[in-house]
């Protein structure tokens, strides 16, 4: 693993968040906040005082936090028009799994149809998935940013499609920011269940965030902008072999990690940060850390005694303190014995067999052993 200070931290560059995205979820049928819970192995692991884990396993009925961001970017496009003879009748975008399934769920809300990219190699079962919400699903013979230049040529062909995508590019960022903003909801929901907590929790020291493309960090970084010593130190993890932001930060400027991109974490196989998230991220994330695989499938382990069924992508956040602590310790990341930690887990066993194969039980059966 490796670790970075970004010497960039400053006054952020976004807008405070509205609190609209997160009315609008609550009003829609299903909404539930996702659970926070308490990890003590994970703390006596790592040597920090409590360590958390905001666990987004079931969102309006799908296994990710993606859905927040799609329903709330596809509910501000204008609605289809029967009579029309053109209009938005198809959403598009790439996907390593979760972003493409929660795309097509929000589509089949709208009554429009979704095309979903798919990066070679894709998972069965994740495509499979992809398909049950009455979506087209195509492998693109590439990776991640292949998939996404391919929707863009879809949606310039065909006047009836829009690209849904959560990264951004050169004239095209409008959705990619409301996919941005969806996220908000996550941490409104973090803030009332600490309150919850009671002042005797103290403040809250660090959160840890899965990158990918930086949609979800730049939400995070968004409502928490205050950098040193205010608010929690905001650190990414990345794949080591899609560690865009790492590289970004380390050069001052966009690079793009080269492929192949072949991480397990396969919702962070991702070789450049979004345009509209780097300005954000360079002034207000204050570590970046690398890891290998293999602490993923350490901390989906010990996630799994817990009773949290975190897929490979949702354990990254938790393997990213492993890894530290078992690379020189966490003071490293500016923690210590009373400090308090918060990893986002973004998504639960997304491929059934091969979290069995990890973990050696069902998600299921590891949630049936969660502490009441």
């Amino acid at each position: 693993m490796h670790v970075l200070h970004n010497d960039g931290v400053g006054p952020v560059p976004a807008p405070a968040p509205s609190g609209e995205p997160t009315a609008f979820h609550r009003g829609l049928a299903g909404y539930a906040p996702t659970p926070l819970i308490e990890v003590p192995e994970l703390a006596a692991v790592t040597g920090i005082g409590r360590a958390f884990v905001k666990v987004e396993e079931q969102r309006f009925g799908l296994p990710a936090f993606k859905v927040l961001g799609a329903s709330w970017a596809i509910a501000r496009l204008a609605p289809p028009d029967p009579a029309a003879a053109t209009g938005t009748r198809r959403l598009v975008t790439a996907t390593d799994g979760n972003h493409g399934r929660a795309v097509a769920r929000a589509a089949a809300w709208s009554g429009l149809d979704a095309t979903i990219l798919v990066p070679a190699g894709t998972s069965p079962a994740r495509i499979e998935a992809i398909r049950s919400e009455g979506a087209v699903v195509e492998e693109v013979d590439g990776d991640y940013d292949d998939a996404v230049r391919a929707a863009a040529a879809i949606a310039r062909d065909d006047p009836d499609a829009v690209v849904v995508s959560d990264t951004s590019w050169d004239g095209y960022t409008a959705i990619p920011t409301r996919i941005a903003e969806g996220y908000e909801t996550i941490f409104v929901e973090l803030d009332e269940q600490l309150a919850a907590l009671g002042a005797a929790l103290g403040p809250l020291d660090a959160l840890v965030i899965p990158m990918g493309v930086g949609a979800l960090a730049m939400a995070a970084v968004a409502h928490y902008p205050g950098g040193p010593g205010h608010g929690p130190r905001r650190i990414a993890v990345e794949p080591d072999g899609a560690d865009c932001l790492y590289r970004s930060i380390a050069a001052g400027h966009p690079v793009t990690a080269p492929g192949p991109h072949r991480s397990i974490m396969v919702g962070m196989n991702c070789g450049t940060v979004s345009p509209i998230a780097w300005p954000v991220l360079r002034a207000g994330i204050d570590d970046c850390v690398t890891i290998e695989d293999r602490w993923a499938v350490e901390a989906m382990r010990l996630l799994a005694r817990s009773g949290i069924a975190a897929g490979e992508t949702g354990a990254a956040s938790t393997a990213a303190l492993l890894a530290a602590a078992a690379a020189g310790g966490v003071e490293q990341l500016g923690l210590g014995p009373a400090a308090t930690a918060v990893c986002l887990c973004t998504e639960t066993a997304t491929d059934p067999a091969t979290f069995v194969r990890i973990v050696g039980s069902t998600a299921d059966e590891v949630r049936a052993r969660r502490p009441a």
